[in-house]
């Protein structure tokens, strides 16, 4: 009898561990989720505290995994911004104090590059679930204060850290300084306080998020070649 069950239970683990084997290196083209945080301002109202006045960000985000190490990330980031020139030691022209209140749209791409493999299974390939990663892109603002809209071109730039909590579920924490190409982010009515005028490159306005973010993946990888003649 006990050798019976004993073949018994050999036969049910030749014949489970293949299939688990299997499973656990099953990978996915795509992620795609939702990010929750806090957002901040640098510009005409706030040279130096990057979160003097925080506001509530979120977003939506899509991925292609390239790879292990790569990805390409398309987001869509809406923010509150603030600022008030009283905060801090501002000497203006005639004396005059600024304050303002605008919300940002922020349409782009960007380039991940994680340090580590990542991932879950394959371990011929040295995955890791949890590794830190930098981003880098390219993007389009619009901005709304006062009932007045702006639109300029922008440059994210981000470092974050995610972890695979399960095969199709990461979660991630990002850090992003968006470097806007233009000085109406925050209002119009703050543009050129000093009366130095503003460029594309000088005096422009920059934004940042401290994102917390979950996504799933979706888009099962072939990972099996067929030879066709």
């Amino acid at each position: 009898m006990k050798k019976v069950v004993l073949a018994a239970l050999l036969t049910i683990i030749a014949t489970v561990t293949p299939l688990s084997a299997g499973a656990q290196e099953e990978s996915y083209k795509f992620d795609a989720g939702v990010s929750l945080g806090m957002s901040g301002y640098l510009g005409d109202a706030n040279e130096s505290n990057l979160f003097k006045h925080p506001g509530l960000a979120a977003g939506l985000s899509f991925r292609y995994l390239a790879n292990t190490r790569w990805a390409i990330r398309g987001l869509f980031t809406t923010a509150s911004l603030s600022g008030n020139t009283a905060d801090f030691n501002y000497i203006l022209p005639d004396g005059k104090h600024y304050d303002f209140k605008s919300r940002i749209y922020d349409l782009g791409a960007r380039v991940e590059f994680n340090f580590f493999a990542y991932g879950i299974g394959e371990t011929y390939k040295k995955l890791r679930r949890c590794s830190p990663y930098l981003s880098l892109g390219v993007g389009a603002t619009m901005s709304s204060s006062d009932g007045n809209s702006a639109f300029a071109m922008n440059v994210p730039m981000g470092f974050g850290v995610k972890y695979k909590l399960k095969p199709r579920i990461n979660l991630g924490a990002e850090f992003t300084m968006t470097k806007v190409f233009g000085d109406n982010v925050d209002s119009k009515e703050l543009t050129d306080l000093y009366r130095i005028k503003s460029s594309a490159l000088k005096n422009t306005d920059w934004y940042s998020t401290i994102m917390f973010s979950i996504t799933y993946e979706f888009g099962k990888r072939c990972t099996t070649c067929h030879y066709v003649e």
